[in-house]
Protein backbone atom coordinates (compact mmCIF):
# COMPACT_ATOMS: atom_id res chain seq x y z
CA UNK A 1 0.00 0.00 0.00
CA UNK A 2 1.76 3.14 -1.23
CA UNK A 3 -0.87 5.86 -1.26
CA UNK A 4 -1.25 8.02 1.87
CA UNK A 5 -3.96 6.74 4.19
CA UNK A 6 -6.61 8.54 6.20
CA UNK A 7 -6.66 6.90 9.66
CA UNK A 8 -8.86 7.57 12.68
CA UNK A 9 -7.74 6.53 16.18
CA UNK A 10 -9.99 6.39 19.22
CA UNK A 11 -7.62 6.08 22.15
CA UNK A 12 -7.35 6.55 25.88
CA UNK A 13 -5.38 9.79 25.56
CA UNK A 14 -3.08 11.65 23.24
CA UNK A 15 -3.21 14.99 25.05
CA UNK A 16 -2.14 13.85 28.54
CA UNK A 17 0.60 11.48 29.65
CA UNK A 18 -0.51 11.72 33.28
CA UNK A 19 -0.74 8.23 34.81
CA UNK A 20 -0.61 6.35 31.52
CA UNK A 21 1.85 5.11 28.90
CA UNK A 22 -0.67 5.31 26.07
CA UNK A 23 -0.10 8.96 25.19
CA UNK A 24 3.61 8.64 24.43
CA UNK A 25 3.00 5.40 22.50
CA UNK A 26 0.37 7.08 20.31
CA UNK A 27 2.52 10.19 19.86
CA UNK A 28 5.52 8.27 18.53
CA UNK A 29 3.39 6.11 16.23
CA UNK A 30 1.34 9.01 14.83
CA UNK A 31 4.41 11.17 14.29
CA UNK A 32 5.79 8.23 12.31
CA UNK A 33 2.58 8.08 10.29
CA UNK A 34 2.76 11.80 9.58
CA UNK A 35 6.36 11.39 8.39
CA UNK A 36 5.06 8.80 5.92
CA UNK A 37 2.49 11.26 4.55
CA UNK A 38 -0.55 9.75 6.25
CA UNK A 39 -3.40 11.80 7.72
CA UNK A 40 -4.62 11.06 11.26
CA UNK A 41 -7.59 12.12 13.36
CA UNK A 42 -7.38 11.18 17.05
CA UNK A 43 -10.62 11.12 19.04
CA UNK A 44 -10.21 11.39 22.82
CA UNK A 45 -12.85 11.28 25.54
CA UNK A 46 -12.83 14.57 27.44
CA UNK A 47 -12.39 13.47 31.06
CA UNK A 48 -11.47 15.74 33.98
CA UNK A 49 -8.38 13.83 35.18
CA UNK A 50 -6.70 14.35 31.80
CA UNK A 51 -8.27 17.72 30.98
CA UNK A 52 -6.47 19.33 33.92
CA UNK A 53 -3.13 17.66 33.10
CA UNK A 54 -2.72 18.01 29.35
CA UNK A 55 0.90 18.32 28.20
CA UNK A 56 0.04 18.16 24.48
CA UNK A 57 -3.38 19.80 24.01
CA UNK A 58 -2.78 20.84 20.39
CA UNK A 59 -0.46 18.44 18.52
CA UNK A 60 1.12 19.60 15.26
CA UNK A 61 1.34 16.11 13.74
CA UNK A 62 -2.35 15.15 13.63
CA UNK A 63 -5.86 16.42 14.22
CA UNK A 64 -7.07 15.96 17.81
CA UNK A 65 -10.75 16.21 18.74
CA UNK A 66 -12.40 15.68 22.13
CA UNK A 67 -15.85 14.25 22.74
CA UNK A 68 -18.09 14.18 25.80
CA UNK A 69 -20.30 11.20 25.00
CA UNK A 70 -20.58 8.44 22.44
CA UNK A 71 -23.69 9.74 20.71
CA UNK A 72 -22.08 13.14 20.26
CA UNK A 73 -18.88 11.60 18.93
CA UNK A 74 -20.76 9.52 16.37
CA UNK A 75 -22.92 12.49 15.40
CA UNK A 76 -19.89 14.70 14.80
CA UNK A 77 -17.56 12.19 13.16
CA UNK A 78 -19.70 9.49 11.51
CA UNK A 79 -18.61 10.55 8.04
CA UNK A 80 -14.90 10.49 8.91
CA UNK A 81 -15.26 7.13 10.62
CA UNK A 82 -17.12 5.56 7.71
CA UNK A 83 -14.85 6.94 4.98
CA UNK A 84 -11.47 6.52 6.69
CA UNK A 85 -9.08 3.97 5.24
CA UNK A 86 -8.80 2.51 8.74
CA UNK A 87 -10.41 3.08 12.14
CA UNK A 88 -8.31 1.88 15.07
CA UNK A 89 -9.75 1.71 18.58
CA UNK A 90 -7.32 1.49 21.49
CA UNK A 91 -7.51 -0.36 24.79
CA UNK A 92 -8.85 1.30 27.96
CA UNK A 93 -11.07 3.71 26.03
CA UNK A 94 -13.86 4.86 28.40
CA UNK A 95 -17.06 2.91 27.70
CA UNK A 96 -15.01 0.97 25.18
CA UNK A 97 -17.57 -1.78 24.57
CA UNK A 98 -20.24 0.75 23.61
CA UNK A 99 -17.74 2.72 21.50
CA UNK A 100 -16.77 -0.41 19.57
CA UNK A 101 -20.39 -1.33 18.88
CA UNK A 102 -21.23 2.20 17.77
CA UNK A 103 -18.28 2.43 15.38
CA UNK A 104 -18.78 -1.09 14.03
CA UNK A 105 -22.33 -0.12 13.09
CA UNK A 106 -20.89 2.52 10.73
CA UNK A 107 -19.13 -0.24 8.73
CA UNK A 108 -15.69 1.39 8.43
CA UNK A 109 -13.51 0.18 5.58
CA UNK A 110 -10.94 -1.33 7.91
CA UNK A 111 -11.78 -1.81 11.57
CA UNK A 112 -8.94 -2.56 14.00
CA UNK A 113 -8.15 -2.77 17.69
CA UNK A 114 -4.80 -1.63 19.12
CA UNK A 115 -4.27 -3.28 22.47
CA UNK A 116 -1.56 -1.45 24.40
CA UNK A 117 -2.41 -3.68 27.39
CA UNK A 118 -2.81 -7.12 25.77
CA UNK A 119 -1.90 -9.39 28.71
CA UNK A 120 -4.05 -7.28 31.04
CA UNK A 121 -6.93 -7.37 28.55
CA UNK A 122 -6.84 -11.15 28.18
CA UNK A 123 -6.57 -11.70 31.93
CA UNK A 124 -9.62 -9.46 32.40
CA UNK A 125 -11.59 -11.32 29.73
CA UNK A 126 -10.73 -14.65 31.34
CA UNK A 127 -12.26 -13.32 34.56
CA UNK A 128 -15.37 -12.17 32.73
CA UNK A 129 -14.30 -8.52 33.09
CA UNK A 130 -15.29 -6.61 29.94
CA UNK A 131 -14.37 -3.11 31.04
CA UNK A 132 -13.32 -1.81 27.61
CA UNK A 133 -13.58 -4.83 25.28
CA UNK A 134 -16.13 -7.65 25.13
CA UNK A 135 -14.97 -11.08 24.11
CA UNK A 136 -17.73 -11.25 21.49
CA UNK A 137 -16.27 -8.16 19.81
CA UNK A 138 -12.83 -9.53 19.03
CA UNK A 139 -13.94 -11.26 15.78
CA UNK A 140 -15.46 -7.97 14.63
CA UNK A 141 -12.02 -6.49 14.02
CA UNK A 142 -10.23 -6.99 10.73
CA UNK A 143 -6.95 -6.87 12.65
CA UNK A 144 -6.03 -7.04 16.33
CA UNK A 145 -2.80 -5.10 16.82
CA UNK A 146 -1.12 -6.25 20.00
CA UNK A 147 1.37 -4.58 22.33
CA UNK A 148 2.58 -8.15 22.99
CA UNK A 149 4.10 -10.51 20.45
CA UNK A 150 5.38 -14.06 20.61
CA UNK A 151 3.02 -16.72 21.89
CA UNK A 152 0.23 -14.19 22.49
CA UNK A 153 -0.53 -13.85 18.77
CA UNK A 154 -1.65 -17.43 18.00
CA UNK A 155 -3.51 -17.41 21.32
CA UNK A 156 -5.48 -14.35 20.21
CA UNK A 157 -6.47 -16.05 16.98
CA UNK A 158 -7.10 -19.57 18.21
CA UNK A 159 -8.68 -18.93 21.59
CA UNK A 160 -10.27 -15.49 21.26
CA UNK A 161 -11.20 -15.43 17.59
CA UNK A 162 -9.04 -12.58 16.31
CA UNK A 163 -9.10 -12.70 12.51
CA UNK A 164 -5.55 -11.43 12.26
CA UNK A 165 -3.30 -10.83 15.29
CA UNK A 166 -0.28 -8.63 14.60
CA UNK A 167 2.46 -7.53 16.99
CA UNK A 168 2.70 -3.75 17.13
CA UNK A 169 5.08 -2.95 19.95
CA UNK A 170 5.27 0.49 21.44
CA UNK A 171 7.97 2.76 20.05
CA UNK A 172 9.97 5.89 20.74
CA UNK A 173 10.61 9.14 18.92
CA UNK A 174 14.42 9.22 18.83
CA UNK A 175 14.44 12.90 17.86
CA UNK A 176 12.96 13.68 21.28
CA UNK A 177 14.61 10.88 23.27
CA UNK A 178 18.37 11.17 23.24
CA UNK A 179 21.09 11.73 25.81
CA UNK A 180 21.19 15.36 26.92
CA UNK A 181 24.79 15.14 28.19
CA UNK A 182 23.79 16.49 31.60
CA UNK A 183 25.75 15.55 34.71
CA UNK A 184 24.57 12.52 36.68
CA UNK A 185 22.22 13.26 39.56
CA UNK A 186 21.12 9.72 40.44
CA UNK A 187 22.73 6.30 40.42
CA UNK A 188 19.44 4.48 39.75
CA UNK A 189 16.01 5.78 38.82
CA UNK A 190 12.57 4.52 37.92
CA UNK A 191 9.73 6.14 35.97
CA UNK A 192 6.28 4.63 36.31
CA UNK A 193 2.83 5.05 37.82
CA UNK A 194 2.25 3.06 41.01
CA UNK A 195 0.94 -0.44 40.44
CA UNK A 196 0.47 -3.00 43.25
CA UNK A 197 1.87 -5.84 41.15
CA UNK A 198 5.01 -3.87 40.23
CA UNK A 199 5.68 -2.62 43.75
CA UNK A 200 7.38 -5.81 45.08
CA UNK A 201 9.90 -5.62 42.23
CA UNK A 202 10.48 -1.93 42.84
CA UNK A 203 11.05 -2.78 46.50
CA UNK A 204 13.48 -5.56 45.62
CA UNK A 205 15.47 -3.81 42.90
CA UNK A 206 15.47 -0.14 43.97
CA UNK A 207 14.20 0.52 47.48
CA UNK A 208 16.19 -2.24 49.19
CA UNK A 209 19.38 -1.40 47.24
CA UNK A 210 18.88 2.21 48.38
CA UNK A 211 18.80 1.00 51.99
CA UNK A 212 21.97 -1.03 51.50
CA UNK A 213 23.79 1.73 49.60
CA UNK A 214 23.05 4.91 51.59
CA UNK A 215 25.79 6.89 49.82
CA UNK A 216 24.19 6.39 46.41
CA UNK A 217 21.28 8.44 45.08
CA UNK A 218 17.98 7.07 43.80
CA UNK A 219 14.78 8.50 42.32
CA UNK A 220 11.22 7.30 41.63
CA UNK A 221 9.03 9.42 39.34
CA UNK A 222 5.33 8.79 38.87
CA UNK A 223 1.94 9.39 40.49
CA UNK A 224 -0.41 7.50 42.80
CA UNK A 225 2.14 5.98 45.21
CA UNK A 226 0.57 5.34 48.65
CA UNK A 227 1.67 7.64 51.45
CA UNK A 228 2.55 4.69 53.67
CA UNK A 229 5.50 3.55 51.53
CA UNK A 230 8.69 3.82 53.60
CA UNK A 231 11.03 5.62 51.22
CA UNK A 232 14.70 5.64 52.30
CA UNK A 233 16.20 9.09 52.76
CA UNK A 234 18.33 8.71 49.62
CA UNK A 235 15.31 8.09 47.34
CA UNK A 236 13.97 11.26 45.75
CA UNK A 237 10.30 11.32 44.72
CA UNK A 238 8.86 13.16 41.70
CA UNK A 239 5.06 13.07 41.50
CA UNK A 240 4.73 13.62 37.75
CA UNK A 241 7.24 13.96 34.96
CA UNK A 242 5.89 15.18 31.59
CA UNK A 243 7.35 13.63 28.42
CA UNK A 244 9.22 16.85 27.65
CA UNK A 245 11.40 16.10 30.69
CA UNK A 246 11.91 12.36 30.15
CA UNK A 247 15.13 12.64 28.15
CA UNK A 248 16.72 14.83 30.79
CA UNK A 249 15.50 12.50 33.53
CA UNK A 250 17.03 9.39 31.93
CA UNK A 251 20.24 11.18 30.96
CA UNK A 252 20.93 12.15 34.58
CA UNK A 253 20.89 8.50 35.76
CA UNK A 254 23.83 6.12 35.74
CA UNK A 255 21.28 3.29 35.48
CA UNK A 256 17.53 3.14 35.11
CA UNK A 257 15.16 0.42 36.28
CA UNK A 258 12.54 -1.29 34.12
CA UNK A 259 9.72 -3.03 36.02
CA UNK A 260 7.07 -5.12 34.25
CA UNK A 261 3.48 -5.82 35.29
CA UNK A 262 2.77 -9.41 36.32
CA UNK A 263 0.30 -10.08 33.48
CA UNK A 264 2.91 -8.94 30.98
CA UNK A 265 5.61 -11.07 32.57
CA UNK A 266 3.30 -14.08 32.28
CA UNK A 267 2.60 -13.34 28.61
CA UNK A 268 6.17 -12.46 27.65
CA UNK A 269 7.23 -10.44 24.62
CA UNK A 270 5.75 -7.25 26.10
CA UNK A 271 8.34 -4.44 26.05
CA UNK A 272 7.23 -1.21 27.70
CA UNK A 273 7.59 2.23 26.18
CA UNK A 274 9.84 3.16 29.12
CA UNK A 275 12.27 0.43 28.07
CA UNK A 276 12.65 1.96 24.61
CA UNK A 277 12.77 5.52 25.94
CA UNK A 278 15.62 4.75 28.33
CA UNK A 279 17.55 2.87 25.64
CA UNK A 280 17.13 5.77 23.21
CA UNK A 281 18.62 8.07 25.86
CA UNK A 282 21.64 5.76 26.23
CA UNK A 283 20.89 5.04 29.86
CA UNK A 284 21.92 1.51 30.88
CA UNK A 285 18.89 -0.53 31.93
CA UNK A 286 18.46 -2.90 34.85
CA UNK A 287 15.31 -4.96 34.29
CA UNK A 288 13.27 -7.80 35.67
CA UNK A 289 13.06 -10.84 33.40
CA UNK A 290 10.37 -12.01 30.98
CA UNK A 291 10.30 -14.30 27.98
CA UNK A 292 11.32 -12.53 24.82
CA UNK A 293 13.38 -9.81 26.51
CA UNK A 294 16.67 -11.36 25.38
CA UNK A 295 15.42 -11.34 21.77
CA UNK A 296 15.06 -7.56 21.98
CA UNK A 297 17.97 -6.62 24.24
CA UNK A 298 20.50 -9.40 24.96
CA UNK A 299 21.38 -9.82 28.63
CA UNK A 300 24.81 -8.44 29.57
CA UNK A 301 25.20 -6.98 26.07
CA UNK A 302 22.40 -4.40 25.92
CA UNK A 303 20.69 -4.78 29.31
CA UNK A 304 21.24 -6.19 32.81
CA UNK A 305 18.64 -8.67 34.03
CA UNK A 306 18.24 -8.59 37.81
CA UNK A 307 16.28 -11.17 39.78
CA UNK A 308 17.50 -10.38 43.28
CA UNK A 309 18.48 -7.31 45.27
CA UNK A 310 22.06 -8.54 45.10
CA UNK A 311 22.00 -8.40 41.29
CA UNK A 312 21.02 -4.72 41.35
CA UNK A 313 23.60 -3.90 44.03
CA UNK A 314 26.31 -5.67 42.02
CA UNK A 315 25.44 -3.68 38.88
CA UNK A 316 25.49 -0.40 40.77
CA UNK A 317 28.76 -1.05 42.56
CA UNK A 318 30.70 -3.57 40.48
CA UNK A 319 30.18 -2.75 36.81
CA UNK A 320 33.08 -0.92 35.21
CA UNK A 321 32.46 2.26 33.24
CA UNK A 322 33.41 0.72 29.91
CA UNK A 323 30.83 -2.04 30.26
CA UNK A 324 28.22 0.46 31.43
CA UNK A 325 28.70 2.61 28.33
CA UNK A 326 28.74 -0.43 26.06
CA UNK A 327 25.37 -1.56 27.41
CA UNK A 328 23.94 1.88 26.71
CA UNK A 329 25.26 2.17 23.16
CA UNK A 330 24.16 -1.35 22.21
CA UNK A 331 20.64 -0.76 23.53
CA UNK A 332 20.29 2.52 21.64
CA UNK A 333 21.51 0.86 18.44
CA UNK A 334 18.75 -1.77 18.71
CA UNK A 335 16.07 0.85 19.32
CA UNK A 336 17.18 3.18 16.52
CA UNK A 337 17.18 0.31 14.07
CA UNK A 338 13.90 -1.38 14.99
CA UNK A 339 11.76 0.49 17.52
CA UNK A 340 11.26 4.08 16.39
CA UNK A 341 7.88 5.61 15.67
CA UNK A 342 8.74 5.66 11.96
CA UNK A 343 9.60 1.95 11.99
CA UNK A 344 6.39 1.13 13.83
CA UNK A 345 4.29 3.26 11.46
CA UNK A 346 5.73 1.34 8.52
CA UNK A 347 4.77 -1.93 10.19
CA UNK A 348 1.22 -0.67 10.71
CA UNK A 349 0.84 0.49 7.11
CA UNK A 350 2.26 -2.79 5.81
CA UNK A 351 -0.22 -4.75 7.91
CA UNK A 352 -3.11 -2.64 6.67
CA UNK A 353 -2.00 -3.28 3.12
CA UNK A 354 -1.84 -7.05 3.60
CA UNK A 355 -5.60 -7.32 4.06
CA UNK A 356 -7.62 -10.54 4.36
CA UNK A 357 -10.97 -11.09 2.69
CA UNK A 358 -13.50 -9.53 5.04
CA UNK A 359 -16.79 -11.17 5.91
CA UNK A 360 -19.81 -9.41 7.38
CA UNK A 361 -19.21 -8.05 10.87
CA UNK A 362 -22.53 -9.50 11.94
CA UNK A 363 -21.41 -13.05 11.16
CA UNK A 364 -18.70 -15.17 12.72
CA UNK A 365 -17.81 -18.81 12.33
CA UNK A 366 -15.21 -18.69 15.08
CA UNK A 367 -15.07 -21.63 17.48
CA UNK A 368 -12.63 -21.07 20.37
CA UNK A 369 -9.86 -23.53 21.07
CA UNK A 370 -9.87 -24.69 24.68
CA UNK A 371 -7.11 -23.37 26.88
Amino acid sequence: MTKPLNIVFLGLSLSSSWGNGHATTFRALIRGLQAGGHRVLFLERDVPWYATRRDLPDPDFCELAYYSDIAGMIGSHAGRLHNADAVIIGSYVPEGVAVIDAVAALQPKRFCFYDIDTPVTLAKLDRGDEEYLARRQIPLFDAYFSFSGGEVLPRLEQRYGARKAVALYCSVDVERYHNTQEAFRWDLGYLGTYSPDRQPTLERLLIEPARRLPRLRFVVAGPQYPHEIDWPANVERIEHLPPSEHASFYSRQRFTLNVTRSDMIAAGWSPSVRLFEAAACETPIISDHWRGLDELLPDSEAIIVAKRTEDAVEALTGLDEGHRRSLAKNARSVVVQSHTGIARARELIAALGDWPQRMSRTESTFQPVSA
